[in-house]
């Protein structure tokens, strides 16, 4: 898995190219820090669906909590917030993509 970098969004002016700072997802999937003010951006460059999963490693009650997995459709763009409920051992989240030709991925983080 490769380490995404948070690409900082300043309050005073609340404009960062984020689509600029993105990178190509790696096919073994990405990491990226998690906490307050924390996203994923996802631009979907391929003729289909993709599904981006992000892996919930916490536990209520004993049962897992289900890993989010969000749908982008083909030409569009998501934005998935990287709370600590998605922080695992090493204070990542675990990201996976069902498809990576001509997806990019950046983190970002708001209020920096």
């Amino acid at each position: 898995m490769a380490n995404l970098n948070l690409v900082p969004v300043p309050v005073a002016t609340g404009i960062a190219d984020v689509a600029a700072a993105a990178v190509a997802a790696a096919g073994g999937g990405d990491t990226a820090p998690v906490g307050p003010g924390r996203f994923l951006y996802v631009n979907n460059g391929s003729g289909g669906s993709i599904t981006v999963t992000v892996a919930t490693p916490g536990t209520v009650s004993g049962l897992a909590i289900a890993d989010t997995a969000v749908a982008i459709s083909a030409g569009d763009h998501a934005i998935i917030p990287l709370t600590n409920v998605f922080r695992g051992a090493n204070g990542r989240a675990a990201i996976t993509y069902s498809g990576v030709t001509t997806l990019t991925v950046a983190a970002f983080e708001l209020g920096t």
